[in-house]
């Protein structure tokens, strides 16, 4: 037997399938990695919006994630919708018990996702629960937030440019961020331009704008890969059955964040590209998940 690379999303779902858990479960799949979820709230979704939202009781997620983590050692987190403070809370309690001593980098890695709109402008995070996500960014491995999100955690305008951008990326490395893929996509221009901001300095990322309308999910598909494409880098290089959570893990290849974030944006682009070979919904579709595996 061998054990494949094993990732989380904590996370809420959709049931049409294009953002959420089911998305991030799909980009796992389409990666090689072994996907498994931990629910945080239900939602009343389609490609036109959400009509409704209906979370899940604090103490039961964390009961999810103790259950799991009891039996299943895992290669990378990534985490999505969280929808109210005492989720939030649950969750970043279950992280600073788990975290290296000293505040070294999280084991597994966390790519954080800090969900608080939908792309149809649907409200998905409790206006009082921004001040609990920002207690959660030290615990992340990366933050991952777009334009409005990273305007709500640091209760500023939204950007307009790149230096405004920048400017964000520094405060959110000031608030607790070890790294931050800050997202330009909302910025107009032919190209969609990332801003990457680590301890070593900033980068930017370009990518061609797709021209599609087919967008819905694209922030939870870029998360998870980027968890999917960490989980491969930091996987046991030994193979055979998984060791149980508590087990010393196996010798790591060093992670090349720069390395796994463009990957992941080219993987991305390529699932935008296919997404209108696609007719899933009246409103803007998912992106395709598979395009690199299903025969057309």
């Amino acid at each position: 037997m061998t054990r494949p690379p094993v990732a989380l999303t904590i996370a809420g779902s959709d049931p049409s399938g294009g953002a959420g858990i089911q998305a991030d479960l799909k980009t796992f799949s389409a990666l090689g990695v072994y996907g498994t979820a931990v629910l945080t709230a239900l939602t009343a979704q389609s490609t036109r919006g959400v009509s409704g939202v209906h979370t899940v009781p604090p103490r039961f997620v964390r009961e999810q994630l103790d259950t799991l983590l009891a039996d299943v050692r895992l290669d990378a987190v990534k985490i999505g919708m969280l929808a109210t403070a005492p989720i939030i809370e649950a969750v970043t309690q279950l992280l600073a018990e788990r975290s290296p001593a000293g505040g070294g980098e999280p084991d597994p890695v966390v790519v954080l996702d800090p969900v608080m709109v939908a792309t149809s402008g649907a409200r998905l995070l409790d206006d009082d629960a921004v001040a609990a996500m920002r207690r959660l960014l030290p615990y992340a491995s990366v933050v991952t937030p777009n334009l409005p999100e990273s305007a709500a955690l640091l209760d500023v305008a939204e950007a307009g440019d790149l230096d405004a951008m920048r400017a964000q990326a520094h405060a959110l490395r000031e608030l607790g961020a070890r790294r931050v893929l800050l997202k330009g996509g909302h910025l107009r221009g032919p190209d969609a331009t990332d801003l990457w901001l680590d301890a070593a300095g900033e980068r930017l990322l370009h990518a061609p704008r797709v021209p599609t309308r087919n967008t819905h999910g694209t922030g939870c598909t870029l998360s998870s890969a980027i968890a999917a494409l960490a989980a491969h880098a930091t996987a046991p290089l030994a193979a055979g059955v998984a060791t149980a959570p508590a087990a010393p893990a196996a010798a790591a290849r060093p992670l090349d964040w720069p390395g796994v974030v463009d990957e992941a944006k080219r993987w991305l682009t390529g699932a935008l590209a296919a997404a209108d070979t696609l007719e899933i919904g009246a409103g803007p579709g998912p992106v395709h998940h598979f395009y690199e595996a299903w025969r057309t």
